[in-house]
């Protein structure tokens, strides 16, 4: 039998020969050129990008505000005012995606959100998993880098680059994202009177901003960075971007106390009044007060959806302890669990450890500093210890955790 001539060997796709091709790839039986290698892979990743979107598009049908908020409650202990009020514009929001206007149709506008409440209550963990039950890009941005162009920071736009980065660059898909900027509330305008020294980290981020909360069509540089005029741009349409602002607004309980006594002063409106719950002034938030606090009307006005969250008290920190899908003692048990060790806690540590975190005010996360400093030892020592033991539980009692975090400098943080 004679062997086949190389001019002869063609592409089973598209008949060139190898002598016109640069490389001719050989199977079983079959032969495919590069070119068509590179036209296959441009048809698959194409497939792919339609696939993905087409599941974007789709996910939240199946997933109703009731249905969003359960998944909420997995992650996040009380808080149920605030999670009916996102579920509900979450939801509303990729409704509005799926919608096709007509010419006579009613055109639904952006629900974006503001979440009001202390530090460590939970804004952006409850951003965060809204993002994950959606199957959405999500980014998280800080505010206070943000400055007006031409000042050092960076540009408003470096959000929508956040953005891109998480969509692995597939604009589509970062066109129905989420972006969760927080620290809201430290782009305050610095004062009601004019100056002569312009607030480039203040006020002039949020006009910056106003544009892109409403939606328009945003030149991204790709890298973030400032932009040059040589710099190739990416569009990215801002319409169908849901943004969550997120901030604990400090000092903002004293503008809302005013308010209402100013409202009350001398006698009730009412006889069947309800009296003023002075350890949580948030519930009683308004636009207004955010106007007074210092964010421009217009600002305001493209956040349409306010909320607030209450401040922790020691049963819902016991609670974000053990209870959450992702709670923090879980988070340590499955850690000792990948060294072959039980791990278990008396518990008296568990109400240890929220005293302490009420003692220091620092919400939901001074309870994973407490943590820290009690299980350190235990974690430094149990992987060299584990090879020469046969002990393989370890049980934290109360004297254990009080010995421990004695000898730490967290200690440090005990308000004044």
């Amino acid at each position: 039998m004679s062997k086949t001539n190389n001019k002869d060997i063609r592409c089973s796709f598209c008949g060139i020969s190898k002598s016109d091709a640069q490389m001719l790839i050989a199977g079983d039986g079959a032969h495919i050129c590069d070119r068509c290698v590179s036209q296959a892979g441009e048809i698959l990743a194409e497939e792919l990008k339609q696939r993905k979107n087409k599941t974007l598009q789709t996910t939240l049908e199946l997933i109703r505000p009731v249905e969003i908020k359960q998944h909420l409650d997995q992650y996040v202990i009380g808080q149920d005012d605030a999670k009916k009020v996102i579920s509900v514009a979450v939801y509303n929001h990729y409704k509005r995606l799926n919608q096709k206007v007509d010419k006579d149709e009613i055109e639904i506008e952006k629900s974006n959100l503001i979440i009001v409440g202390e530090t460590g209550t939970g804004k952006t963990l409850l951003a965060k998993t809204v993002a994950k039950i959606l199957n959405v890009p999500f980014s998280i941005v800080d505010a206070t880098v943000l400055t007006e162009a031409g000042y050092v920071g960076e540009d408003v736009e470096s959000i929508l680059t956040r953005l891109l980065q998480a969509a692995d660059y597939d604009v589509a898909a970062a066109e129905r994202g989420i972006i969760y900027i927080d620290e809201i509330d430290k782009i305050a305008r610095k004062s009601d009177n004019p100056s002569i020294t312009r607030d480039v980290s203040g006020e002039g981020v949020q006009q910056a901003l106003l544009k892109i909360l409403e939606g328009t069509n945003v030149n991204v540089p790709p890298q973030g960075g400032r932009k040059h005029p040589d710099q190739k741009m990416i569009s990215v349409n801002t319409s169908n971007i849901l943004f969550i602002c997120g901030g604990a607004f400090d000092g903002i309980q004293k503008k809302i106390a005013n308010r209402l006594r100013t409202q009350t002063v001398g006698y009730r409106m009412k006889d069947d009044e309800e009296d003023i719950d002075l350890n949580n002034l948030y519930k009683y938030i308004t636009p207004q007060d955010l106007k007074n606090f210092g964010l421009i009307p217009e600002l305001i006005g493209r956040l349409p959806v306010l909320t607030y969250l209450n401040p922790l008290d020691k049963e819902t920190l016991l609670s974000i302890l053990t209870e959450p899908k992702n709670a923090l003692i879980k988070q340590y048990v499955k850690l000792f669990e990948y060294e072959g060790i039980a791990l278990s806690f008396d518990q008296e540590v568990f109400e240890f450890i929220v005293d302490k975190a009420w003692e220091f005010k620092l919400g939901a996360r001074g309870l994973r500093s407490i943590c820290e400093a009690i299980m350190l030892d235990a974690m430094f020592e149990t992987p060299t210890a584990k090879a020469n033991s046969k002990d393989k539980e370890l049980v934290i009692t109360l004297d254990y955790a009080k010995q421990k975090l004695a000898k730490s400098d967290i200690k440090k943080l005990k308000a004044a």
